[in-house]
């Protein structure tokens, strides 16, 4: 692990901790972070982006067993279910527990990935808590596929940029969201 990867992880910390916001590169596209637990931080995350409320967002976990402390009744097979998948994939779960209100939809869903990528899965396992995760533009804009097309008011809007990756060039999308039905089916939101 390089030292700007941990200078990149320590000060991103230093910021979720304190209730602020950072701009980091995600297992898909660049996203705004704040602490899901943290209601006011995820209300500046609605203010910089300029988006409603009534919008849920998406939070991270690093893994399958976090899934207990914030769902009321989780799936039995959701581990096979998740190791399934072929690509990043959102899922949107009934019954959140212990998070920002404003993270939890009006319907009693929130929507979590479960992160490959090694910054993410750092930063989510040292927090101890999810990570919103909502795409770095402004509402209504495009989602910006590379750290360079990200809005200047964003960049200027957080508490710290992540340096690791703002080089990068591979192309990468927003994952696919898929909601988790009583019956143990997935309807495909968005593919």
């Amino acid at each position: 692990m390089t030292t700007d990867f941990e200078n990149d992880v320590t000060a991103s910390l230093a910021a979720l901790r304190t209730g602020g916001l950072i701009l980091y590169p995600t297992d898909t596209i660049w996203g705004i972070g704040c602490d899901a637990t943290n209601e006011e931080a995820v209300k500046k995350v609605f203010s910089l982006k300029q988006r409603p409320e009534k919008k849920s967002l998406v939070i991270l976990l690093a893994d399958v067993k976090d899934l207990l402390k914030y769902l009321a009744h989780p799936d039995p097979a959701i581990a096979d279910l998740i190791a399934s998948f072929d690509r990043p994939t959102t899922v949107i779960y009934e019954g959140a527990l212990d998070l920002a209100p404003s993270v939890i939809n009006e319907d009693g869903t929130v929507a979590i990935r479960l992160v490959q990528d090694p910054f993410c899965r750092h930063l989510v396992k040292r927090l101890r808590k999810p990570l919103v995760s909502t795409s770095a533009n402004l509402s209504g804009q495009p989602s910006p596929a590379f750290y360079a097309d990200i809005d200047p008011a964003i960049k200027n809007g957080v508490d710290y940029v992540v340096s690791y990756r703002q080089d990068d060039s591979t192309p990468r999308q927003p994952s696919r969201i898929v909601k988790l039905l009583k019956d143990g089916s997935l309807q495909v939101i968005r593919e």
